[in-house]
């Protein structure tokens, strides 16, 4: 493998380091009352936008590797393609080939799970219940069901977390009727089947780079020792929250349990001799679970107490971090993504940072680098981690996006031999705000990141830098739902727009800012797409996030390698 890269007679690049923000979430939505991003006033992306750099990219479907141009784009496929320069078959197209091929049932860990049934053990089935397709697929489970009842599985408990984030926030209790429909059908065939435990995904269970391990230990507490409050049927609880707090949505709802009608107990707490399938394909929300089911049972256990540990063969849906082997067992092989943008830099010697704060911190380390944890060479490589705030994003819209930039202008300050060429910077505030559906809240959030987008553009010009500007997704651009005409749709008693949490399918901006700009190439097919006047002009993406890696090394004054995508510079 030739890693050297070849320098760019056409153009050296600047004396300053190439940096790229990700705005997490922003999209080029419709520009109607629904586009949060529209609504924002945001006087810096205004003014680099006008400067004429800009293009659209697509960030979802099969241009990042998803199935279908149906799937809505997301973070972890965004950022690899992103770092990659390239377009990985990703997660959830990689699960429906193994069940669709018999893969996935022929593989060890699925026949592990069989066996131990066949000695008594019960099959527990964990994971996110929708068809988001970001994280996890109902149709997924309920293919691993059907196929464990045959292969002679009499005991499947499904222990479900709710979504309301990747799909409408208040739809649960359209997947537990298709889910205990199928449910019913195996008992029917002489299965012990049923639902055994859930919970809302922001409450329980599915906490990511280590913000609030408290999620984690009620999970835990939850789906093994039955721990929490009970009730006859995962419905009945859903009605019951929503009664008690009126306008929760599903990714909020608390813990519960199914208990039994004769004493009350809950119905299927974990046991020795039990096997638990983690059926989410996505690796950044399943580590931390993943890690209490990994540990030794015997031993103490920091992140939080575990209690009894059962003797239980526990898989994940696919290997969620390749570095430190977690899951040790798994159905489905995770994507190989390998000769990474991180890794091309790190071998030349190529000095890089990567900063955000711990909310996506994960996205451009661990997933921009492959789905790989720690570094290439840490001599040529910084992480920045700012610790996120454990409140609502909706009550503080502005998260860290000042720590961020002031972090950020520091490193850029140092201009020694170990000074940053090349910067990855992630504002989270378009996707967490959005994803909370308080659209005053988002377009606080928008605003806020542009007041630090104008510190960091100053700092940029002051280092003889070049600033780029992508998103890996939509979000905060469509904060309503819409019917297929595309008309928003409507509470029927109050009139008000129904409030939408999960991603959209819009393109996302690309924007470079070269203070020192003297025409020494040109954006290929550049597109106006900021503030096109409402309704926003549709606009046609030229490329994909996979083409933004060549793009940056092309601005660092590298020749891309064979085998990225090719840059969106056009020379002149």
């Amino acid at each position: 493998m030739n890693w050297q890269l070849a320098r760019n007679s056409r153009f050296a690049g600047r004396p300053g380091p190439v940096v790229l923000v990700v705005l997490d979430g922003v999209g080029l939505g419709a520009g109607d009352a629904g586009d949060a991003v529209v609504a924002a006033k945001t006087p810096t992306l205004d003014a680099i936008a006008a400067l004429g750099h800009t293009r659209a990219l697509t960030a979802h479907g099969t241009a990042v590797g998803l199935p279908s141009d149906d799937d809505m784009g997301n973070s972890e496929v965004g950022h690899n393609a992103l770092g990659a320069g390239m377009v990985p078959t990703q997660g959830a197209a990689l699960v429906q080939r193994a069940i669709a091929s018999g893969a996935l049932m022929r593989s060890e860990a699925f026949v592990t799970c069989v066996r131990r049934s066949a000695q008594g053990g019960a099959l527990h089935l964990l994971g996110l219940l929708s068809d988001g397709n970001v994280h996890a697929h109902i149709d997924h489970l309920i293919a691993m069901l059907r196929a464990a009842a045959t292969a002679g599985v009499r005991r499947l408990f499904v222990h479900i977390l709710l979504d309301g984030r990747d799909v409408a926030p208040t739809s649960a209790l359209t997947y537990i009727e298709v889910l205990e429909r199928e449910l019913a059908s195996l008992r029917a065939g002489g299965c012990e089947a049923a639902i055994a435990s859930g919970g809302g995904r922001m409450s329980i269970t599915m906490d990511r780079y280590e913000a609030d391990w408290d999620m984690v230990a009620r999970g835990w507490r939850t789906h093994v020792h039955g721990e929490a409050r009970r009730f006859p049927s995962a419905a009945q609880a859903i009605l019951t929250f929503r009664g008690e707090a009126p306008g929760i949505i599903d990714q909020d709802l608390p813990a519960f349990v199914i208990a039994d009608a004769d004493g009350g107990a809950p119905i299927a707490p974990m046991r020795d001799g039990d096997s638990v399938i983690l059926f989410n394909f996505r690796g950044d929300r399943a580590i931390e679970i993943t890690r209490a089911f990994e540990a030794a049972a015997e031993a103490p256990w920091a992140p939080f107490d575990r209690g009894p540990v059962p003797s239980l063969f526990f898989a994940g849906m696919m290997q969620y971090d390749g570095d430190l082997q977690l899951p040790r067992h798994y159905l489905v092989s995770p994507p190989i993504i390998e000769h990474t943008m991180g890794e091309y830099l790190a071998r030349n010697a190529v000095p890089q940072l990567a900063l955000s704060e711990t909310q996506k911190f994960g996205h451009v380390t661990y997933f921009w680098n492959g789905n790989r944890s720690g570094m290439f060479d840490p001599h040529y490589e910084t992480y920045v981690q700012i610790d996120s705030d454990r409140a609502p994003f909706d009550e503080r819209p502005w998260m860290k996006c000042a720590e961020i930039t002031d972090a950020l202008i520091t490193r850029l300050a140092d201009r020694g031999p170990g000074a940053p060429r090349f910067v990855r910077v992630n504002y989270p505030n378009g996707d967490m705000v959005g994803h909370t559906g308080a659209f005053d809240a988002t377009v606080l959030g928008i605003e806020a990141v542009d007041l630090q987008l104008a510190r960091l553009q100053r700092a940029v010009q002051q280092h003889q830098g070049i600033l780029v500007l992508t998103a890996d997704h939509g979000n905060a651009d469509e904060m309503y739902q819409r019917d297929k005409r595309g008309q928003t749709l409507r509470d029927a008693q109050t009139g008000a727009p129904l409030v939408k949490t999960s991603h959209s399918l819009a393109p996302v901006p690309f924007m470079i800012y070269d203070p020192s700009y003297a025409g020494e190439y040109a954006l290929a097919a550049p597109q106006r797409i900021w503030r096109a006047a409402p309704p926003q002009v549709a606009v046609t993406p030229a490329g994909g996030l996979g083409h933004v890696a060549a793009t940056c090394l092309e601005l660092l004054g590298y020749q891309a390698p064979e085998g990225m995508l090719p840059s969106l510079l056009a020379r002149r």
